[in-house]
Formats: structure tokens, C-alpha cells, sequence
């Protein structure tokens, strides 16, 4: 399972800042004025090598004795400090430009408490002010200290890198069962279904069900077989709008959603056929398909649709998942076990398709051949030449194409090559990622000018 770090601080520290920058997202509202973030958010690291769940908090500030429980306040507090408890490596956030004040060393004293691994960031050091001031929080103790910016990510990544040497440590090996297995996520709004799924596939009650919604708390993984195939099953926990999550155990259930996620090979997000998609829905199917997981779209309970539904269905679908066309859709019933077998054939597929491996002349042909249908713009006037295509990774298969004026190529070509690579190797449930690199020597590849006397010389210089 993947490490969860927890941005804490002061209000006003850049905490926000910092996880938009680490998720490549504008999911935390930032504004010049303490006390904008209020309840946790989540999200998963998009930049360096290693990726981890990260939680964007309130600020911490002492608690005033007229403060009650019920006091927004005491709230976003309490809020920062759940996420603490939650969190395997804590980021405490201060302001560098402000120097060290007594809420940091109030702050600091209580994280020291805990048995999280704390590193000490001081933001803002792209400021003469911040640079200057920078030694005084070394008088916290901490071994951990680093000068950052979040608005423009420097010495971010210098803590990243301090990170990798705890990263065995802090991740649980995962124990993957049957090398052979397919690793499956069942992930959805809460009351869904999910749980049902999981026992109708495992033909026993091995998960709770209930109408009440947050009856699943954990990721649980159970092995299953289904039609000569091998799953390793994960029954997660609903995952709510943040809005409507104040409970503090369902808030883990969140976390270990998100890591269920990242462990799979495969999603299946199941939805609710009789009521409308709500954004939460898309929220989560923009997770997983951030994730580079395999996913099916599983509509539940159509048992209970009429036709008229299943035209609401299919239209929802298209509005508010069009983003997901490249996935299976499958109308099931938990509950009757109507539509299983297809749709863990779809799951199957999906796999498959994600794990595809396709050799250097393949791609390559495949390239030319689209090449062929639709020529690059021209760019300045030149042909932007596409050469070769090569894959260098699977679950999502990754392919590079090679050529000149990368940069230049524009987004709908990009989607046409895609869409046609998705289409030739037949990748359906995978999200298939597209990269395009330039060679390091702007001449390679080129025939030579030379004159064939030219020619002649030099090989006979070669030869001695």
C-alpha cells in the first residue's frame, strides 16, 4: 500500500500550494487568506518516481479555552490532527518569510508526540526574507529541515529524494497471493452494491451488506475463481463527497479506497442504476483512470429499471463518463447475480489488454500505417516526422514515439494516434499512455551528404 503523507501547518503556510503542485491538480482552493481549506482533501502525488496518498489540511492553532467542540475552529483543528493519525510521514509547513513564531513551536512540540516521521519545510524560499530567516527553525530540533517553494515546486523534489531511503519502511509489502491472480478493485459511491458483487462473485456471505450506508470500513482481499480465472478480490469501502464525511473512521476508509486502487490491476467502478450519477462518480472513475488502472464500469440494480432507465442510464453515461469511452460497460444485478460471468469477462479483458506487449516492429508499422491515413501538420512550413514507435512499460501499456518537433505536434493528432493504437492492438478497458521523445543527436537518422568519392575515402580511411 502506498505511504500517506499529511501537509500540517499554520494557516496560510502554502500547504494548499504545495499539494495542488504534488497532484499537477487544482483541487485545494488557494487564496491569500488564512483559514480558506477547512476539511481534509485528498489526492495522489504526480511528480517523481515514487507515489504516495497525500491530505491537504486546515491550519493547526492553539485552542482558545472559549473554543467548544462544536466551534469552527476546534473543527478544522481536530480535522488536521485526524489526518496526523491517518498519515505515515508528516510535512509540517511554515513560513520562512515570517521566521520561526510560537504556533510553530506549539505545532512541532505536539507532531514530536506522535509516531510519525516529521520533516520540517520551510516554504517560501524563493524570497530573500525566507533565505535569511531560514536557520531559526533548526532551533526546533528536527534532522529534517528543507527549504522549499510551493508556488514553484524548488527543493521539492530534494525531499522526495530524502524520502526514498524510508520508502520500504513506511510501505507494507504487498502480499499479492497468486502471482497468476488478477488484482481486482471494487470501488463505488457507498450502498451501491459493492459488498453483494463480492458475494455474488465469491458465492458465499463473506462480506456485510447493509442499506446503511459506510457498513464497509476496510479493503478487504479474498481470492476467488470464475470461469478457470484467478481473481484476487478488493471490497472497499464507499467513498462519499468530503462534504458528507465527518465521521473519523470512514474518513480512513477513504484512504484505504485510494490504496486499494493503486494495488489492483483492475477497477470495476460500480454505479447505482436508479439514481442519476453524481460528480462524486466522475471523481472517482478521474482517480482511477489517473491511476493507469484497467477498469469496467459496472451499472447495479437494473433489475429494477425500466426502459425508459436504461435510456437515462446510457445518456448519463455518455454526458458524464464520455472521458471513459475506452471502458466495457456492463448492466448487472448483485442481488439476482444477472450479468456476473460477462462482466468477469470483461474484467479478464481488460487485464489483458492492459498487460499487452507489443514488439518495436509492430508499433512501428502501426505507426506508418497512421502515418499514412493522416500526415502530422506542417509546422514552419516542414513536415513533422514521426520514425518509430517502441513500448517501455505495461498496466497502462506505455509506448514512445520517436521523432522531431515534438513539441510542435498539437493535442488532437495526439488523440488520433492514440485512438488509432488503441484501436489496431484492440486495448479495450486500458488506458493506453502515449509519449514522444526526441533523439539526443538532432543528425541521427540523416543520410549522409557526402560526395561518393567523398564516400570511398572515408571508408578506406576507415579500414586502415
Amino acid at each position: 500500500m502506498k505511504p500517506v503523507i499529511a501537509l500540517v501547518g499554520r494557516s496560510n503556510v502554502g500547504k494548499s500550494t504545495l499539494f495542488n503542485y504534488l497532484t499537477r491538480t487544482k483541487d485545494a482552493l488557494v487564496a491569500d487568506r488564512p483559514g480558506l481549506t477547512r476539511d481534509r482533501i485528498y489526492g495522489i502525488t504526480r511528480r517523481f518516481d515514487d507515489r504516495y496518498i497525500v491530505i491537504d489540511t486546515g491550519g493547526i492553532e492553539p485552542l482558545e479555552k472559549s473554543d467548544t467542540k462544536e466551534s469552527l475552529h476546534h473543527l478544522i483543528t481536530s480535522q488536521a490532527w485526524q489526518a496526523v493519525e491517518e498519515a505515515d510521514i508528516v510535512f509540517f509547513m511554515v513560513d520562512g518569510s515570517q521566521g520561526l513564531v510560537p504556533q510553530d513551536e506549539y505545532v512541532f512540540a505536539k507532531l514530536r508526540q506522535s509516531s510519525q516521521k516529521v520533516f520540517v519545510l520551510v516554504n517560501k524560499a524563493d524570497l530573500e526574507q525566507a533565505r535569511q530567516l531560514a536557520g531559526e527553525f533548526f532551533k526546533l530540533g528536527s534532522e529534517a529541515v528543507f527549504e522549499i517553494s510551493s508556488r514553484t515546486g524548488k527543493g521539492v523534489g530534494e525531499i522526495f529524494s530524502a524520502l526514498s531511503p524510508h520508502q520500504h519502511s513506511l510501505q507494507a509489502p504487498p502480499d499479492h497471493g497468486d502471482p497468476a491472480a488478477i488484482r481486482m478493485a471494487i470501488v463505488g459511491r457507498p450502498n451501491v452494491g459493492k459488498s453483494t458483487l463480492a458475494n455474488a462473485l465469491l458465492g458465499e456471505e463473506r462480506f456485510i451488506t447493509s442499506d446503511t450506508p459506510g457498513t464497509t470500513r476496510d479493503s478487504i482481499a479474498v481470492r476467488a475463481e470464475r470461469s478457470g480465472e484467478v481473481f484476487e478480490l478488493i471490497d472497499t469501502a464507499g467513498v462519499r463527497r468530503r462534504s458528507r464525511v465527518h465521521d473519523m473512521i470512514e474518513k480512513f476508509s477513504v484512504v484505504k479506497t485510494l490504496q486499494a486502487i493503486e494495488a489492483a490491476q483492475v477497477a470495476i467502478l460500480m454505479l447505482d442504476g436508479t439514481q442519476e450519477f453524481a460528480e462524486q462518480d466522475a471523481r472517482l472513475a478521474g482517480t482511477i483512470l489517473d491511476s493507469g488502472r484497467a477498469l469496467v464500469v459496472a451499472v447495479n440494480k437494473t433489475d429494477a429499471c425500466s426502459e425508459e432507465d436504461y435510456q437515462a442510464i446510457r445518456k448519463g453515461l455518455e454526458l458524464k463518463l464520455r472521458f471513459l469511452d475506452f471502458a466495457e460497460q456492463q448492466f448487472i444485478s448483485a442481488t439476482r447475480k444477472e450479468g456476473i460471468t460477462k462482466l468477469m469477462q470483461a474484467v479478464s479483458r481488460a487485464y489483458a489488454a492492459a498487460a499487452i506487449e507489443v514488439n518495436t516492429s509492430t508499433l512501428t508499422r502501426l505507426l506508418e500505417s497512421a502515418l499514412e491515413k493522416f500526415q502530422p501538420p506542417l509546422v514552419r512550413h516542414q513536415r513533422i516526422r514521426l520514425k518509430y514507435a517502441t513500448q517501455i512499460g505495461t498496466c497502462p501499456p506505455t509506448f514512445v514515439i520517436h521523432g522531431n518537433q515534438i513539441a510542435r505536434i498539437p493535442g488532437s493528432y495526439k488523440r488520433y494516434l492514440e485512438n488509432y493504437f488503441r484501436k489496431k492492438l484492440q486495448l479495450t478497458g486500458t488506458p493506453v499512455q502515449l509519449l514522444f521523445r526526441q533523439p539526443d543527436n538532432p543528425y541521427a537518422g540523416r543520410r549522409s551528404k557526402l560526395t561518393p568519392r567523398q564516400q570511398r575515402t572515408r571508408r578506406r580511411l576507415q579500414k586502415r
